[in-house]
């Protein structure tokens, strides 16, 4: 299908998601540029056609072990129509892979992005950070640290502002996840751990579905009261009646709640 290396199998659960979003994906054919010599370290570009755009950079979901940046290329007639450019960019899966790689990838997409941002038509001050379930945690965790902006030769306020989908938040004890992702290898959970990590906070909008697993609700509200007793600004948006996966495709609706509220919330910020 892709000119990917093999990964692990996807689950009856997430299986329809897939093959929606990869039908979507069939009839769209963004330019694809390498950040990297891995086969999961490309990013597709999907320009608004406005100059100066503000650009979000969308990192998929998969458990860390699975997942395509093709799969958040729905998103980009809606994004596109409100005049953001987006950015599906992937990202190195274990259990070949373990952390740092995936940080370290979506670290050089945003670096790629902001070196490239007048070939791409974007303004370089105006990089937002997004993504669904794993890829939520990752532009989390990028957004609140403030450790990798310099290995990339970025300024440290590159990142204007997250509005992660469904994401984790929170790794090891009280933290409701059933296992340890495998991702995580030999590395401390709380180094992992967006809500434990917060030295920079750039506004934040966690959304998350009504019907979502209890423990990412949890830790999507336990995320931003952390990011508001930081000092942060920071809203919550609760997507009704969407689960897991219906809350990564509502945000692809041109007519829906998320995609209103972040033209709004970006506009803002």
């Amino acid at each position: 299908m892709f000119d990917y290396p093999p990964q692990e199998p996807i689950s009856q659960f997430a299986r329809p998601y897939h093959e929606k979003l990869i039908a979507i994906a069939d009839s769209l054919s963004p330019p694809v540029f390498a950040f990297g010599e891995n086969a999961y370290q490309k990013l597709a570009v999907f320009e608004s056609g406005h100059s100066n755009a503000d650009a979000l950079i969308m990192w998929h979901g998969g458990g860390w072990t699975n997942g395509y940046r093709q799969w958040m290329y729905f998103m980009a007639p809606a994004l596109n129509a409100i005049g953001v450019t987006l950015i599906c960019a992937g990202y190195r899966l274990a259990p070949q892979h373990y952390y740092p790689a995936c940080f370290d990838d979506c670290a050089a997409a945003v670096a790629w992005v902001h070196n490239n941002a007048v070939d791409i038509g974007i303004a370089r001050d105006r990089i937002f950070l997004s993504g669904h379930s794993a890829g939520g945690h990752l532009a989390a965790l990028l957004g609140v640290r403030s450790d990798w902006q310099e290995q990339y030769g970025l300024p440290t306020g590159v990142v204007r502002g997250c509005l992660p989908i469904s994401g984790t938040y929170l790794f090891g004890e009280n933290s409701g996840l059933s296992m340890r992702p495998r991702f995580i290898g030999d590395t401390d959970d709380v180094a992992v751990s967006p809500i434990a990590q917060i030295k920079r906070t750039p506004p934040f909008l966690i959304a998350f579905g009504s019907e979502d697993f209890p423990h990412l609700i949890t830790q999507s509200r336990d995320m931003a009261a952390a990011l508001a007793q930081a000092g942060g600004n920071v809203e919550c948006l609760e997507l009704e009646n969407c689960d897991h996966l219906g809350a990564s495709l509502a945000a692809g609706e041109a007519d829906g709640v998320w995609i209103k509220h972040a033209a709004k919330w970006m506009d803002l910020h």
